[in-house]
C-alpha cells in the first residue's frame, strides 16, 4: 500500500522571506515541494529556485559519500572513502598542525549557506572555539548596516513588514523587493492599490523600480548625500515634527549644522539626482505621516554605506512617522527573535587573545599577504562557497591551490571551492534534517521537520560536528546534545515574544508569529522608547562618540569593538578617490542573479539556462564610446582581474555604471564577478565595499 505524507518545513536559504514549505512524501521519497498557502506572509508562493526543491535532493551531482583528493587541486579528482577514514584523516592532520604551529593555524570558513539555528551560522563555532582555531569574522553581508542601524535606533525590530499595507508613502531604498523579497511585495502592492505612493531609490531600473511611481537613481556610494539633502530640506523648510524631535531625538541641533552644506545644488553635483526630484522627495515624505522605508543590504556596500543607513534610519524620527501605523523603517527582523546566541556559539570556550581573521580577507590570509603568525595551514569550509562569494577571487584560488594547505569542505555539490579540497564531506539538504528557522524579513518562527532520512552517507551539520568532536576527543557534554536539545536551548522560550509558542506547538502548526503586536495597530516607537543609551533616536550616536560600538551577531556572540579612532557621531558624505585611472572607469554593481541565490543553484541546468550566460549591462552611452553593441562579448577588468561577459545595452543601467550579476560559478579556466571586487572592509561593521569597485569594459 502506498504511504503518502505531507511534511512541514521551511526554506533554508539566506533570504529574508523564509518561505513555509509543504513536502509530499510517497513511500519515503519526496515527490513534490510547494509553498504553504496558510502562511500569512509567504502565502503559498516559492521562488523559482526552491519550488522544485526535490530536484536538489535527488540531483545527479549530489555528493553522498566522503571523498579524498587523488589529483591536482582544482581538477576535482576524488576517490570514495569511509566516514571513519575521513574523520581519522582530519583529526590526525589537525593534531599534527596544532602540535607544530598551534591551533590558530586552523581557520574555519562559513556563512549562511544554511540559515537555521541548528545547522546555520553558528553550528561549527563551539567545535572551533574548543579547538582553539582562529576566530572567523563574518561580515560579508549586513554587518555594517546592522551596526549602523543599531547606533541610531538600537536593536529594535522597527516597523512590521506587514504594516506596510497601511502606509501612505513607501520608500524602497537599495533593494529589489520584487526579485529578492517577493513576499513582502504583496503588502507593498496592496498599499499601492490603496493609493500609497511608491518611491524606489536605486541606480538600476530593477523590476521593483519599474513598478514605482518615482524612481530616483543616485550614483553608487552617494546615497548618504541624498539622505542628508532630504534632511536639509525638511529642516530648512520647517517640515519636521518639532514635538517628536524635542522628545525623542538626540543630536538634532548637531544635525541641523551638519546638513547645512547639503543644498539641492550640492546634492545634485554629488549624486546626479536633479534638484527638483530631491525637493519633491523631501516634501512628499514630510507631508505623509504614515511613511514606510525599507532598506536593503546593497546600501551598506560602500565606504559611505553604513553612514547611509544611519541617515536613512533617522528620517522617520525627523518627521514623526513612528506615531502612525505603517510609519517608520524596516531593516531586519532578526532583532525580534529571542535567540540565545551564547548557547549556540559557546564563545566562553574562546581562549583569551585568540586571533581573529576577517573572511573578506580570505585570499590574503591563505596566500600569506596578511603575514599571519602562524600561517594558515588548514581551512575547514562549510555553509559557504568562498571562491564564488569572497572578494579577490584570484587570491582565494591561489591560496586554495597551495599543496601545503589542508582543506576540508562539507558540501552538497562539487562547487568551485570543493574542487580544491583534500577531503569533501557529504552534507544533507533541508528536507533531510531537523532545524529551527528564524527570519530576517518577517516575524514568523518556523520548525523545519525532516521529510526523509538523509540519503546514503550525507549528514547534517549538527551531526558533522558531533562526529568531529568525538574524533578530536572533546569531552564537553555540549557535543553530545541531540538536535532536539539544541533547539530547546537555542531560544528563550519564556520571552514575552514567545508566549504560546513551544516546540510542541510548532510541530503541529509548522510556524507561528512572534508576539510583537498586531500589524494593523503596531506602533513600536510612537512614544520613543528606542533601545539606545539615551532612549532616543540617536542622530548623534553616543556609541560612535564614546567608541563603544558593539556588533554581537556576526562574530561569535561577544563584543566586536571598533578599533582605532572614534567615529564621527553624525553621518556624513566623504568623496571617494577613484581607484582606477582614467575617465572611462565605470562603477561596478554586482547585483543578485534572479535564478541563482548567492553561490547556490549555478550548477542546475534549468536555472542556468534561464539565467543565460554571464552578462554585463551597460548604458548605451557608455557602450557607444567603447564601440560596443548589444550582444558583443566584452571583457570587464581592473587591476585585480577580468571576466568575459555578453554585453546587454539598456537604459536600465545608470550612465557610468556596469551591472554584472553575482552567482555564476568560476569555471576551470574562467572567473566570476568577485575576481573584480577588492578586500575592502569598511569603518563601520567592516562592511564590504563592493559598490566602490571601478572597472572598464572593452569589446573583445
Amino acid at each position: 500500500m502506498t504511504a503518502v505524507t505531507t511534511v512541514r518545513s521551511a526554506c533554508p536559504h539566506d533570504c529574508p522571506d523564509t518561505c513555509a514549505m509543504l513536502s509530499t512524501v510517497v513511500d519515503g521519497k519526496v515527490t513534490a515541494v510547494r509553498g504553504d498557502p496558510q502562511h500569512p506572509f509567504t502565502r503559498g508562493a516559492l521562488c523559482p529556485k526552491v519550488r522544485d526543491y526535490e530536484q536538489r535532493i535527488y540531483h545527479r551531482e549530489r555528493i553522498l559519500h566522503p571523498l579524498r583528493r587523488t589529483g591536482a587541486k582544482g581538477v576535482a579528482q576524488f576517490e570514495r572513502i569511509s566516514w571513519d577514514e575521513a574523520l581519522t584523516s582530519i583529526s590526525a592532520r589537525f593534531k599534527s598542525i596544532i602540535g607544530e604551529y598551534g591551533a590558530e593555524a586552523i581557520l574555519p570558513c562559513n556563512y549562511l549557506g544554511q540559515q537555521g539555528l541548528l545547522n546555520g551560522l553558528h553550528c561549527g563555532d563551539p567545535f572551533f572555539n574548543c579547538l582553539g582555531a582562529s576566530v572567523a569574522e563574518r561580515t560579508f553581508c549586513n554587518a555594517g548596516a546592522t551596526l549602523a542601524y543599531n547606533m541610531t535606533l538600537g536593536p529594535t525590530a522597527g516597523l512590521d513588514p506587514e504594516s506596510f499595507v497601511h502606509a501612505k508613502m513607501i520608500i524602497i531604498w537599495g533593494c529589489n523587493i520584487v526579485g529578492s523579497m517577493p513576499h513582502h511585495w504583496h503588502f507593498i502592492r496592496e498599499a499601492q492599490r490603496n493609493g500609497a505612493q511608491l518611491v524606489v531609490i536605486d541606480p538600476i531600473r530593477s523590476r521593483t523600480a519599474a513598478r514605482a511611481d518615482t524612481h530616483i537613481k543616485p550614483r553608487p556610494g552617494t546615497d548618504v548625500a541624498l539622505a542628508l539633502g532630504v534632511m536639509r530640506v525638511i529642516i530648512s523648510e520647517d517640515l519636521y515634527d518639532a514635538d517628536y524631535v524635542a522628545q525623542h531625538v538626540h543630536g538634532f541641533e548637531e544635525l541641523r549644522a551638519r546638513v547645512e552644506r547639503f543644498t539641492p545644488e550640492y546634492v545634485e553635483t554629488v549624486t546626479g539626482v536633479r534638484q527638483a526630484l530631491l525637493l519633491q522627495l523631501a516634501r512628499d515624505y514630510a507631508a505623509t505621516p504614515a511613511s514606510a522605508i525599507r532598506v536593503g543590504v546593497a546600501i551598506e556596500r560602500s565606504a559611505n554605506g553604513p553612514d547611509t543607513v544611519r541617515a536613512v534610519s533617522a528620517l522617520p524620527a525627523l518627521t514623526g512617522a513612528w506615531r502612525h501605523v505603517g510609519g517608520g523603517i524596516f531593516q531586519n527582523s532578526i532583532r525580534a527573535f529571542p535567540i540565545r546566541r551564547e548557547v549556540l556559539t559557546r564563545a566562553d570556550l574562546i581562549r583569551a587573545g585568540t586571533r581573529v581573521v576577517n573572511l573578506l580577507s580570505l585570499g590574503k590570509a591563505l596566500t600569506g599577504a596578511l603575514d599571519l603568525d602562524p600561517p594558515i595551514k588548514a581551512l575547514f569550509v562549510y555553509n559557504c562557497n568562498p571562491v564564488s562569494a569572497s572578494p579577490e577571487q584570484a587570491l582565494t584560488v591561489q591560496g586554495l591551490a597551495r599543496e601545503a594547505l589542508f582543506t576540508v569542505v562539507s558540501e552538497q555539490f562539487m562547487t568551485d571551492t570543493a574542487r580544491y579540497a583534500d577531503i569533501v564531506l557529504p552534507a544533507t539538504t533541508q528536507l533531510e534534517q531537523f532545524d529551527l528557522m528564524y527570519s530576517w524579513g518577517q516575524f514568523y518562527l518556523s520548525l523545519n521537520q525532516a521529510a526523509i532520512a538523509p540519503l546514503e552517507e550525507a549528514v547534517s551539520n549538527t551531526e558533522l560536528f558531533r562526529r568531529l568532536a568525538r574524533a578530536m576527543g572533546f569531552d564537553d557534554p555540549f557535543f553530545a546534545r541531540t538536535d532536539q536539545q539544541i533547539a530547546e536551548a537555542s531560544m528563550d522560550w519564556d520571552h514575552c515574544a514567545m508566549e504560546g509558542i513551544t516546540l510542541n506547538t510548532l510541530q503541529q502548526t509548522g510556524w507561528a508569529r512572534l508576539n510583537v503586536g498586531d500589524a494593523s495597530t503596531r506602533l513600536p516607537h510612537a512614544e520613543g522608547a528606542f533601545p539606545t543609551p539615551t532612549g532616543k533616536c540617536e542622530i548623534a550616536s553616543t556609541a560612535a562618540r564614546n567608541g563603544t560600538m558593539v556588533l554581537p551577531i556576526f562574530r561569535q556572540g561577544y563584543e566586536l569593538r571598533q578599533a582605532g579612532a572614534k567615529l564621527d557621531a553624525l553621518p556624513d558624505y566623504v568623496a571617494l578617490s577613484d581607484p582606477q585611472d582614467g575617465k572611462r572607469a565605470l562603477a561596478l554593481i554586482s547585483s543578485k542573479a534572479h535564478f541563482f541565490l548567492n553561490s547556490c543553484y549555478a550548477n542546475f541546468d534549468k536555472l542556468h539556462h534561464r539565467a543565460g550566460q554571464q552578462w554585463a549591462m551597460l548604458h548605451p552611452a557608455d557602450a557607444q564610446v567603447r564601440g560596443i553593441v548589444d550582444g558583443d562579448t566584452v571583457e570587464v577588468s581592473n587591476s585585480l582581474g577580468c571576466i568575459r561577459a555578453q554585453a546587454r545595452l539598456s537604459e536600465d543601467a545608470l550612465e557610468g555604471v556596469v551591472v554584472v550579476p553575482h552567482g555564476y560559478w568560476r569555471g576551470a579556466d574562467s572567473a566570476s564577478v568577485n575576481v573584480l571586487n577588492a578586500d575592502r572592509p569598511g569603518k563601520i561593521g567592516k562592511a564590504p565595499g563592493f559598490s566602490d569597485t571601478r572597472v572598464d569594459v572593452a569589446k573583445i
